[in-house]
């Protein structure tokens, strides 16, 4: 069983380390650590992952659902034999689940990042790339949503428009929300009324 896998809700923890079991001394990449929570059912199901990598390659990790050190590449065997026979560590890493996991994820819904909503702010931009072209392009910019699943599309007189829409990738704003860009070009007619419609 590997150490990868289910969607992740929140990484709550990343570290720089300089030693793994087996290493020498020297110039050596220095192994980096990360702590996964994932959740399923609210803290019903919590399966704790803490992750280790070498020149940014996974190599080892311990999985509260294996209750052990596994190792992800060859170089990880012999980091996940040292761990498993450290008792007391394993005892610790076990613990993570409620100490780390539960009790971070309880924290998180108090100071609203577990449930939270934000409402899209929609704009509407017309553009015109080339002056001798028939053709306007009209931009429908969604910004500020959580959580990521939107619905956008451009209507045309009341009517879905399927041609010349392009959408953009959803993009991460930087502060827990996210944007996006659906642009429609089109050749409009006297008293064509264009609307971008987004669901959320």
């Amino acid at each position: 069983m590997g150490c990868a896998g289910v969607p992740l809700l929140l990484v709550l923890l990343v570290g720089v380390l300089s030693w793994i079991p087996g290493s020498e001394g020297g110039q050596e990449p220095p192994v980096q650590w990360k702590s996964d929570c994932h959740f399923f059912n609210g803290t019903q199901q919590v399966r704790f992952l803490f992750r280790y990598f070498y020149d940014r390659q996974e190599f080892v990790c311990f999985d509260s659902d294996v209750g052990k050190f596994v190792a992800v590449t060859p170089l990880g065997q012999l980091s996940a034999d040292y761990w498993n026979s450290r008792q007391d560590y394993l005892q610790d890493k076990r613990a993570e689940v409620d100490r780390f996991c539960r009790h971070n994820y309880e924290v998180a819904k108090t100071g609203l990042v577990v449930g939270r909503r934000a409402k899209p702010t929609v704009t509407i931009s017309p553009t015109k790339t080339d002056p001798g072209s028939p053709n306007t392009i009209l931009l429908c910019t969604a910004t500020g949503f959580y959580p990521l699943e939107i619905d956008v599309q451009w209507l045309k007189n009341g009517r879905p428009e399927k041609e010349g829409v392009a959408f953009g990738e959803e993009l991460q704003s930087g502060d827990w929300t996210y944007q996006l860009q659906v642009l429609l070009e089109t050749h409009p007619q006297r008293g064509d009324v264009y609307a971008c419609e987004v669901g959320h």
